[in-house]
């Protein structure tokens, strides 16, 4: 990588644009980049560092790139840095500017322009520049990728800060092991390391969890089992724990066995008692129940004995019972016809009592022969009957056309009046719908007029209210400018104090025996003092934060102040120039004119279906007017007609009704009264024919009596039962029987007799002996299948554990394998004797190859002397393979780098770095680096040994490279022509470029 021209403006301490001509300066090998401290040297070296990775090394980076903005920039320019070099045979040109807040283009305030990025290849074609890309992550990936290394290498190779070298010899294991890593990029082998160590985290972790569960399946089976397992004192991931609870599980199973042993004999034992019990019960509750059944047999016995005599009675009662059964059916038939009898008869006198006095005494045949001429006088009347009917027709009629011929008058008298003013009233309407039209169109116009009218007044409100919010907006702007002008001159006074003590600052940290970090001398004859009122950095710093905070005040007030004037412009726009309460004035006149016309318009639909109503209700009674007439001609002959045939038909019904009211009423009297005589004929004729049935009814019960044993008829009805009688007494008598047949049997049975005459049974001695034996056969289940839950429980847990060992047992060979090399990799296992870990080993092997590269030039820096090597033994209780030592050649000793002076520290640091160089470039693919930078260090060699120093430098040119030098040590600007000087001022650091010529 060679470097041909930097280009920055507005970065850093440097207000303007600034161009750096590399090409120029490394022409001669050597250049030297000085300048006063605080100038801005190390900013060069970060435009370089942020043109190519878009940011700067270390804690100088911070926020989105916002702080790479000088301060000293004007507030229109913005910063940009733009490289152009060439890398692995590329000419490139990238363009890089950070974040930029600038001052909006309309109004006030800032607004915050992104980050851009250019890149751009040289074609030696068509000798032009060609763009490659515009985007962040495409330009940082093609740098990246042609460099070969990363921010952190490249800013450690190229460059190289002599001060972290110098601490890097100095340094232990752990802090140079952090360095090379970040320089060869060894995470691969601590993820490695990482991801064994997790690994075996996870796998312990797995084991625990086996052995605890398998644990918690041997308390289960302690429980189980009882006091017949002990536990084995181990705790989960300890060897030995599978074997351990298998063999307390076989333990306890065997003792569980035995236990079921026992049980099953006791068992046995308490069942035989048991059934012995059982069957001794039995024969009690036999006995018992033989005896009670004697005993019982003859008590209803002596009972049923007392009860003959009503036994004797039911028999009696039966036999005279079934006597009077023969007679039953004569005694049936006397009262059916005793009962027919009295009913016909009652109809009889019912039906003479309806009939007049005249037929008091009639017989059957003088009743029948007046019913038949009623009814033929009844049928003479039928004619008559309708003529009534038709008269009736006719009247109804006759007043139906005098109520229609007074209707049609009204209708007439009414219509023509309502017609006579309907020209009137038809123009009375048509006038109000003209004038509802008239105001709808009024409406409408003053409706588009409205919206406007009340935008402008709105609009001119606002205005007189913007009008006052921009005055004090102005003032308020005016006085916090004034403000940041007064903080911004404060805090550049204070600044330029600052710098012009700066020598004494630095000398309050100066120690005897420690390099000047200005210089790098260790003896400080005569430090500066600090003069009377010296400004600290702790002033300037809180002025620095007073200017930033008045500026941001200042830009926010400017930004409301553009938002007022914004608004009240877009107001004016809007409401003109006339005054507030004219355009209220007009406004409300204009809704008062548009109110008037919306109520006169609202009456526009009802006008309009008034007048509809009004014209159909003038057709309606043109039509009834027409029908009206034409029903007065018809009615006349109609009338005429009814009353001719009305005349007739009265004269016929005067004849035919004679002194009733209607001929109906003749023929309902004629019709009644052929009915009662009907009627009395028949109830006559029935209440003989009942009577002379009586009679023989009589004669044969009195017979039927006599033949049965009876005396008298009465009698053998008092004799006659009915069934529920009869049924209740052969039931009883049925009983009876019964009962005396099953004494009988019982008495006979030789069971029972042979119990009764044994002594009484014992049942409750005998329950109590079957109660105690059942009760011990309960307890003797209840033990025995306790025990086989216990063997089936120790069974299932004992299987489960046994699975549960064989599952963890690869588990177990996994941990172990990958414990040891996890152990291995972090140094911590008795087979890696060094306790080096897997990056540590790696990051020696770099070592030595660094070590071995330094080699070559500090022999030449240090006239033979000394000679860089590493070590991998152990320092104290550390780990080893990250040890660095110088052998001294004058005294052949081996000893620490710590131990080398400042001088001897500077030229070693710096063989160091270029040894690293080589080998980083090496490691990153072999890319060229034909541009270097060494910052600082160089104050603390001698004359012969800076001439050395010189001439390694110098000798780097036979690699085609250039090599630039970052101090302010005086007697280099003697020897090195080329320079860049850095020259700072109030506006902002410039550069100064002399070459070499």
């Amino acid at each position: 990588m060679r470097l041909h021209r930097l280009d920055v403006t507005a970065f850093g301490p440097f207000g303007g644009s600034q161009r750096v001509d590399f090409d120029a300066l490394s022409s001669a090998g050597l250049f030297l980049l000085h300048g006063p401290t605080g100038a801005g040297k190390t900013s060069v070296l970060d435009a370089v560092c942020y043109a190519l990775y878009g940011s700067v090394p270390g804690a100088r980076q911070s926020g989105q790139g916002l702080s790479l903005r000088s301060d000293h920039a004007d507030p229109g320019t913005r910063t940009e840095v733009r490289l152009e070099l060439t890398v692995a045979g590329r000419r490139l040109e990238v363009t890089r500017q950070p974040p930029w807040e600038r001052p909006k283009k309309r109004g006030s305030g800032t607004t915050l322009d992104k980050a851009q990025t250019w890149l751009r290849g040289y074609d030696p074609a068509v000798g032009a520049w060609r763009d490659l890309s515009r985007s962040h992550q495409e330009t940082g990936e093609e740098i990246t990728q042609l460099l070969g290394m990363s921010r952190e290498q490249f800013c450690q190779v190229v460059l190289l800060p002599q001060g972290d070298f110098a601490r890097f010899l100095r340094a232990d294991a752990e802090a140079r092991g952090r360095l090379l890593g970040r320089l060869f990029d060894t995470r691969r082998f601590a993820d490695v390391e990482k991801r064994l160590a997790d690994r075996r985290r996870a796998t312990e972790a797995r084991v625990r969890e086996g052995d605890a569960a398998l644990l918690a399946g041997a308390h289960r089976m302690q429980q189980a089992a009882g006091e017949a397992m002990e536990l084995p004192e181990l705790a989960p991931g300890e060897p030995g724990l599978a074997a351990a609870v298998l063999g307390a599980a076989a333990v306890a199973r065997s003792t569980a066995r035995e236990r079921l042993t026992v049980a099953h004999c006791r068992l046995t034992a308490a069942e035989s008692a048991h059934a012995a019990a059982d069957r001794a019960l039995t024969d009690v509750r036999e006995l018992a129940r033989l005896q009670d059944r004697f005993a019982e047999t003859r008590r209803r016995a002596a009972l049923l004995e007392e009860r003959a005599g009503a036994h004797r009675e039911v028999q009696a009662r039966m036999e005279r019972g079934r006597k009077a059964e023969t007679v039953a059916p004569a005694l049936e038939l006397r009262e059916a016809a005793e009962a027919e009898h009295r009913r016909a008869a009652a109809a009889e006198t019912r039906a003479r009592g309806r009939l007049p006095e005249t037929f008091a005494d009639a017989g059957t045949a003088g009743l029948a022969a007046a019913a038949r001429r009623a009814a033929e006088e009844r049928g003479g009347l039928e004619s008559a009957r309708r003529a009534e009917q038709r008269l009736a027709e006719l009247v109804a009629e006759r007043a139906g056309l005098d109520r229609q011929e007074r209707a049609d008058e009204d209708v007439l008298r009414e219509t023509g009046s309502w017609l006579a003013g309907w020209d009137a009233a038809r123009a009375g309407l048509q006038a109000r719908l003209e004038s509802a039209q008239e105001a709808a169109t009024r409406a409408e116009q003053l409706a588009v007029q409205r919206e406007p009218a009340g935008r402008r007044l709105d609009a001119a409100r606002l205005r007189d209210q913007l009008a006052g919010d921009t005055e004090a907006a102005q003032e308020r702007a005016l006085g916090s400018q004034a403000a940041a002008l007064a903080a911004r001159a404060h805090w550049l006074d204070l600044k330029e104090q600052r710098l012009n003590g700066i020598a004494a600052e630095l000398a309050a940290h100066l120690t005897d025996g420690e390099p000047c970090a200005v210089c790098g001398a260790t003896e400080h004859p005569a430090p500066t003092r600090r003069a009377v009122g010296h400004v600290d950095r702790e002033a300037e710093e809180r002025a620095l934060a007073a200017h930033r905070s008045a500026d941001e005040q200042r830009a926010e007030d400017e930004r409301r102040l553009g938002l007022v004037r914004e608004a009240l412009a877009a107001a004016t726009a809007e409401a003109g120039d006339t005054p507030t309460e004219r355009l209220a004035a007009q406004t409300e006149e204009l809704e008062q004119a548009y109110e008037r016309a919306r109520r006169d318009a609202s009456g526009l639909h009802a006008a309009r279906e008034e007048l509809r109503r009004a014209e159909q209700e003038r057709e309606r009674r043109l039509t009834d007017r027409q029908q009206a007439e034409v029903r007065t001609a018809s009615r006349l002959t109609r009338r005429e007609t009814l009353d001719r045939e009305r005349a007739v038909l009265e004269a016929e019904l005067a004849q035919a009704r004679g002194a009733a009211v209607s001929v109906t009423a003749r023929a309902g009297q004629l019709e009644r009264q052929a009915a009662l005589l009907t009627d009395a004929a028949d109830a006559t004729r029935a209440a003989e024919e009942c009577a002379r049935r009586l009679k023989d009814a009589d004669a044969r019960l009195a017979d039927a009596a006599y033949r049965a044993g009876f005396d008298t008829p009465r009698a053998a009805a008092a004799a006659l039962l009915d069934d529920a009688a009869h049924r209740e007494l052969q039931h009883r008598l049925d009983a009876r029987q019964a009962e005396e047949a099953a004494m009988r049997a019982i008495l006979a049975e030789p069971d029972t007799a042979a119990a009764a005459q044994r002594p009484p049974a014992d049942l409750e001695a005998a329950e109590r002996a079957a109660a105690s034996a059942a009760g011990r056969l309960r307890e003797a289940a209840s033990a025995r299948d306790a025990a086989a839950r216990c063997c089936a429980e120790l069974d299932r847990l004992s299987a489960r554990a046994a699975d549960g060992v064989r599952g963890l047992a690869p588990l177990r060979e996994e941990y172990d394998r990958v414990a040891r090399l996890a152990a291995l990799t972090a140094g911590t296992a008795a087979d890696n004797e060094r306790r080096m870990r897997l990056e540590s080993y790696v990051l020696a092997a770099r070592l030595e190859q660094v070590a071995a590269a330094a080699t070559v030039r500090l022999l030449r820096m240090s006239s033979g002397r000394y000679t860089l090597v590493h070590s991998d033994d152990r320092t104290g209780r550390g780990r080893s393979g990250l040890g660095l030592h110088v052998v001294d050649a004058w005294t052949g000793r081996e000893r620490d780098t710590a131990t080398l002076s400042g001088g001897e520290t500077f030229f070693a640091s710096l063989a160091l770095a270029l040894g690293l160089a080589d080998v980083v470039t090496d490691e990153a693919g072999g890319a060229g680096l034909d541009t270097l930078f060494i910052d600082e260090g160089f104050g603390s060699l001698d004359d012969q040994t800076l001439d050395e120093v010189l001439d390694v430098l110098d000798s780097l040119r036979e690699r085609d490279r250039s090599v630039g030098i970052v101090s302010h040590v005086a007697d280099l600007r003697r020897r090195v022509h080329a320079q860049l000087e850095v020259v700072k001022g109030r506006s902002g650091s410039v550069l100064r470029q002399r070459d070499a010529g």
